[in-house]
């Protein structure tokens, strides 16, 4: 059997569609976030492997879990995450909720409607957002709106790489209803380009997808860090982008991703809106 190492992708935390742990996080809360992240991207790609069958890859997270709890010292970023929780006396709740999601992604492929998706938002992304939220003793009062947030990044995520999840893990987190309602199999997946029927099933999606970005508008301006505050404003932005990307893009065909430079350019426009709504805040 492969071990955890031997299925990593090398994927860092630069390479993601939103900030992890940038230098807009306050310097003493870096090491915590990426410990967690570092944690959550191993099981990641265990969970994503196109060569490892479902059996192994459950075996994997179950070394992943005993390593986080104490039961085993064989997985280094379960054992990292767990001195980090101990020293900051953080709940491990959160990358539990994490495995359960890799766990689902071993074996489930298909899903039937948007509830059954948000409910694998709910251990696939939200507890990330606790858990940074955790890590600067923000308030849990803030869960709805992180919820909201974090469900929408997972979305997006699963719209842009409908394709890809298709071709290579046969993995349809669109639900099939959806498709077949349009008149489309899962198998339009694999094309170059999404026809007619496929393109507005994403789009859809997306236009549903803006409701929980709505519902988390008011989360930056609840987050007492102010830098805190910044980078959740500045993923709001880049998600309220990505979203009208995809309610008039092709991801099968077009580029749905922000460059570097989008990146910016959003930051940019952005930043004295967000600063005003600092000066604004209620001390």
């Amino acid at each position: 059997m492969s071990n955890v190492a031997q299925l990593q992708s090398g994927k860092g935390h630069k390479d993601e569609n939103f900030p992890v742990a940038s230098i807009l996080i306050a310097p003493k809360y870096r090491p915590p976030v990426m410990a967690f992240y570092k944690f959550v991207r191993a099981a990641d790609d265990v969970a994503d492997s196109a060569t490892a069958a479902p059996e192994e890859k459950l075996a994997l997270l179950e070394q992943m879990r005993a390593s986080l709890v104490g039961m085993s010292d064989a997985v280094p970023e379960g054992v990292a995450l767990r001195a980090v929780l101990a020293e900051r006396s953080l709940s491990s709740v959160h990358a539990l909720d994490l495995l359960e999601a890799f766990r689902r992604d071993c074996t489930r492929l298909r899903y039937s409607d948007w509830d059954e998706l948000i409910d694998y938002c709910r251990y696939s992304a939200m507890p990330v957002g606790r858990f940074v939220l955790d890590v600067h003793g923000e308030s849990q009062s803030l869960w709805p709106a992180n919820d909201a947030l974090c469900a929408a990044l997972q979305v997006i995520n699963h719209l842009q790489d409908c394709a890809k999840d298709y071709r290579e893990l046969n993995r349809v987190y669109i639900p099939e209803p959806l498709l077949a309602a349009a008149g489309v199999g899962v198998e339009a997946l694999g094309q170059d380009k999404a026809n007619p029927a496929l393109a507005g099933v994403i789009s859809g999606l997306a236009r549903r997808n803006a409701e929980l970005l709505e519902t988390s508008r008011p989360f930056a301006r609840g987050i007492k860090d102010g830098r805190l505050a910044l980078e959740v404003d500045l993923i709001q932005t880049l998600a309220d982008d990505l979203n009208t990307l995809l309610m008039n893009r092709d991801p099968l065909s077009q580029a749905v991703h922000h460059s570097k430079m989008d990146v910016a350019a959003l930051f940019l426009k952005r930043f004295p809106a967000f600063a005003l709504m600092r000066l604004r805040r209620p001390r």
